[in-house]
Formats: C-alpha cells, structure tokens, sequence
C-alpha cells in the first residue's frame, strides 16, 4: 500500500531557498514510497489550521519554513491529539531546532532525512494553552525576532538580530517576577528569561550548556537579573560572552513546570514568534510528545540513554 505524506511549507520563509530545489524535494518523497500532498501556507496560523481541519489520515507529514512554520505545524499536532512523525526541512533564518538535532541545512539532505531517518521522541513546551518547541522567552531582545524585518533578516542573516538588539541595551524593561519550581519559590527583578530545549538560541550554540537531551521532560530555565550599576553590567556581559552562568547575575535550573507571576503583563516570544503578553504564564514540560525524524546516527546523541551510554 502506498504511504501518504502531507508536505507543508512556507513559500516566504527565510532566504528563499526551497523554491529552486521544490521539485527535487517532491522527488526525494516520491521515491521513499509516498503519494503527496503539498500545501504552501497562506498566511500566519495557516499551518496549524491545515494540520487541526485536514481530513485525511497521513504517515508522515513534513514540513519546510522556519522556525515559526514548525512550532505552528507542532501547534496543530499537539491540538489535535495525534503522534504522525513530523519531518523538517529548515529553509528559515536561524533555524535554532533543526540545528540543535543535527537536520542539515542543505534542503535535499533534509528532505532524505525526513523520510529516511528515524522517528525521535521529543519534548514538547505547554505554554498556558499554547505550546513550544524550543524557547519561551521574556525581556530583552526577544522581540528582535519578531520585530526585524524579514528583508532584513535575509539580506543580513545574524548581524540583523544583532544590529536590531544593539538599539534597545539603553533602554532595558526590567519586571519583578515571582518564580515557582519544584516547591521553591522566589522573588526577583529579571531583564531576561527563558525555558529552553535547545542547545542554539538564536543561532548562537553553547549558551545553555554542552548536557542538553531532548527527552529528558525538563527543560532549561535562565533568568537574568537587572544589573544595579555598570559593575554589575560589565559582569552579566561578561558571563554572556564566555557563555557561563554567573550565579550573582543569574538564575539557572532545570525544570518540568515553572509558573510566572507579575503585576503586569510581560510581552513573550515562543519560538521566535510573539507569544503574547501575560501576568501569569505556566510552562509545563510534555515529556516525548512529538515524533521528530532525525539522521539514525544522530538520535542517540539527543536522549538521555544515548548520553548515559556514551559516559
């Protein structure tokens, strides 16, 4: 019996790069043994919407965009219950998930890895009533994504993210959070903060950490405080830029369910995307949620019994 693929992709993404090679993808299915259906979204949402109301049962769907195109495919996936494994052919800006599992950016090599590699049980972010891939995030520079010009983002690729964020360091939004976790719970005045399953933030690797596996059920909280003066600015700057958790300057643990609380309403960012703005904001971990094809080399490198293998 011939398999079915659902292929969804975003025609706008990024730099462009999947349209002179879309026949080729297509190919690369046909071969693996599946009868396609393509869908180029329309609009934001479009992807979720397509997975949640699509009558058709399919094996496998893959989809191809950036990271905003995934998280809506997830999105949909999560909503409506089921478990179809979910290929990726990254052709965003950053590209943050696929990077961290090992999917290439070369498209034909992504589009081989979507219907020959295998399924990974991944983590999958609850947001409230929404969900996440990869990152939730407050303060600064989360609106970068989201707020840079997609003519931009292409032409200048990282520097954008860069020379957006640059504009606001003499204007830091600073919020008194109450944080609880795994029955602690304190009180704080952050500029920063995210829940993470990814070993890139914004394109830039090694931030959370070298241990990261995404199928532990917990996820990665850092949260950063608003320096008082110069002194202690010169010292979160520096901590950032060797990469290391300065624990005078920042909060850093990890976590299954995290809850938010401020007097206000703080404006969040899921997945590069606008999340948002919220007084309160539950983050809960759904342990192996979502079926994410991945090279058979790679997988074991991503979960904790690959890692407790190689120690």
């Amino acid at each position: 019996m011939t398999k079915k693929l659902l292929f969804i992709y975003n025609p706008n993404a990024g730099t462009g790069i999947l349209k002179p090679k879309l026949s080729d993808v297509l190919d690369t299915f046909v071969k693996a043994g599946y009868e396609i259906t393509v869908y180029p979204t329309q609009k934001a949402l479009d992807a979720s919407e397509k997975i949640r109301s699509c009558q058709d049962i399919y094996d496998l769907i893959v989809c191809s965009g950036g990271d905003g195109t995934l998280d809506e495919v997830v999105t949909g996936l999560q909503m409506r219950g089921i478990a179809t494994p979910l290929g990726y052919i990254p052709a965003g800006t950053t590209n943050d998930f696929a990077a961290s599992l090992g999917i290439s950016k070369d498209v034909l090599e992504a589009a081989d890895t979507a219907v020959n590699g295998v399924p990974f049980p991944c983590d999958v972010g609850k947001f409230n009533n929404d969900y996440f891939i990869y990152i939730a995030a407050f303060g600064l520079f989360t609106d970068v994504s989201y707020e840079t010009k997609q003519s931009m983002k292409n032409i200048l690729g990282h520097l954008a993210y860069v020379l957006e964020g640059t504009k606001r360091i003499f204007n830091i939004p600073s919020y008194k959070i109450k944080v609880t976790h795994d029955g602690e719970e304190f009180e704080d005045e952050f500029i920063f903060g995210m829940v993470t399953n990814s070993r890139s933030v914004g394109g830039f690797k090694g931030i959370i950490g070298p241990e990261i596996v995404f199928d532990d059920g917990v996820f990665e909280v850092t949260l950063i405080k608003t320096p008082k003066n110069p002194i202690e600015l010169n010292e979160l700057l520096g901590a950032i830029l060797m990469k290391q958790i300065n624990p005078q300057r920042m909060y850093s643990f990890k976590s299954g369910c995290v809850r938010f609380e401020c007097m206000e309403e703080i404006p969040w960012t899921r997945d590069g995307e606008f999340g948002g703005a919220h007084s309160e904001v539950i983050i809960r971990n759904k342990k192996k949620a979502l079926n994410i094809m991945v090279r058979q080399e790679t997988a074991a490198g991503l979960s904790v019994a690959g890692k407790s293998m190689t120690k």
